[in-house]
């Protein structure tokens, strides 16, 4: 497809004409020169049509132009017509030269003006795009690795300080969210190692023993088998904790009493089989907007945790309802509990209560995190009470929506 003309040209213009500033300068020198020409070409028009009226000479007497008056009614004689011819002649003249006078100063004093507002205005352009330099500047000098840099612009509250703030906003932004990348890298790369160091000791012993048997080959199987399905868990856990850590892209209006009686009938047998009693008392028609399945997710992670810390014997209670505003949904366990500093990091990434055995039994210390991800994502948030030895409450919170 061509481009369009007024784009070709600006293309073939050279570097510095493209400039904003020099733009701009043109631009003040066009209206000024514009509004000097105006001004000057209607005084000039002005006093051209008034030297070209009807000259005094012709208006007035001969009597009045010499000093010899023949009197009313006297008839100029042909010398003195010829006087008079003279006279409009010689008027004529300084009018004519009066008026090229003054069109030869006005085109001088035009093109003064001209020049002399290039340079006006290519100063004044330079104060006014001085703030968007630096900001410029800055920019350039902002690297992936370091956005700590911000743009330090004083002077008055206007659209450049709003746009400096704005920038500076944005650079606040994308620096925690990649500091928040940088850990996420970190831990799960450490996360990984774990698995990967048991697996490849275990083969590494087994392949320089010249005498390893079957069995000992097998057994270095099993380890790298546990060690592989570890690994392949925590590998889903961290697709699920970077797909939630984004705002719930579906939306729409869930009864939160349909998904809460659905994954309860799901973990029914999980319950039996691990011999905790799994009880429900749910509210009918909780309405809410997000992505059942991501809400589904959520209360399962909290209902597989109760289960795993309840003994056996042990009571699981579900419930869920609402109140003006919010929509909740409560799982509550009668497992060990948790202390007060437990309770600041549970939903951290990463955290496990018992780090060996939480490592032995594959989990990845993700799922809480991912909760409290998919209760932020639609803007609510978890929250847990907890005593040690009595137990925890998990409560998912989320606006409530109402029908019109």
């Amino acid at each position: 497809m061509t481009a369009p003309r007024g784009l070709r040209t600006a293309a073939r213009l050279p570097d510095r004409l493209g400039s904003i500033r020099t733009r701009m300068a043109l631009l003040y020198s066009i209206l000024l020169f514009g509004l000097a020409a105006v001004g000057v070409g209607g005084i000039y028009l002005s006093l051209s049509r008034a030297l070209a009226d009807e000259p005094v000479s012709r208006e007035a007497r001969y009597g009045d132009l010499v000093a010899d008056d023949p009197g009313d009614g006297a008839e100029i004689v042909p010398d003195e017509r010829a006087r008079v011819a003279r006279l409009v002649a010689f008027e004529e003249e300084v009018n004519r030269r009066a008026l090229d006078r003054l069109r030869s100063q006005s085109f001088t004093a035009l093109i003064a003006l001209f020049l002399g507002s290039l340079g006006v205005g290519w100063y004044v352009a330079g104060l006014v795009l001085r703030p968007i330099a630096r900001i410029s500047a800055v920019a350039r000098d902002i690297s992936a690795t370091d956005l700590s840099r911000r743009i330090d612009l004083g002077g008055p509250a206007d659209e450049l300080r709003d746009l400096a703030d704005t920038f500076n906003d944005m650079l606040a932004r994308l620096d925690k969210a990649f500091e928040s990348q940088r850990r996420f890298v970190q831990e799960a790369s450490h996360e990984l190692r774990n698995p990967l160091a048991v697996l490849r000791a275990n083969l590494d012993v087994v392949m320089a023993d010249p005498n390893a048997s079957a069995d000992d080959f097998r057994a270095a199987g099993e380890v790298a088998g546990r060690a592989a399905a570890r690994m392949s868990a925590l590998v889903e856990d961290l697709l699920l904790y970077a797909h939630h850590e984004r705002t719930a892209a579906r939306r729409e209006p869930v009864d939160a009493s349909v998904v809460v009686v659905e994954t309860v009938e799901d973990f029914a047998a999980t319950a039996t089989a691990a011999g905790v009693d799994l009880r429900s008392e749910i509210a009918p028609t909780l309405l809410v907007v997000g992505d059942p399945v991501a809400l589904r997710r959520a209360l399962a992670n909290l209902l597989s945790n109760a289960i795993r810390v309840s003994d056996v014997g042990g009571l699981v209670r579900v419930t869920a309802g609402h109140d003006s505003e919010m929509v909740w949904m409560s799982v509550l366990d009668d497992g060990p509990g948790l202390g007060p500093d437990e309770q600041e990091r549970v939903f951290q990434r990463f955290w496990r209560g018992d780090r060996a055995s939480a490592r032995e039994a594959g989990r990845s210390g993700l799922g809480l995190a991912i909760v409290r991800q998919i209760a932020e994502g639609h803007g609510g948030q978890v929250t847990v009470r907890s005593t040690v030895g009595i137990g925890s409450t998990f409560t998912v919170w989320l606006p409530r929506f109402l029908e019109a």
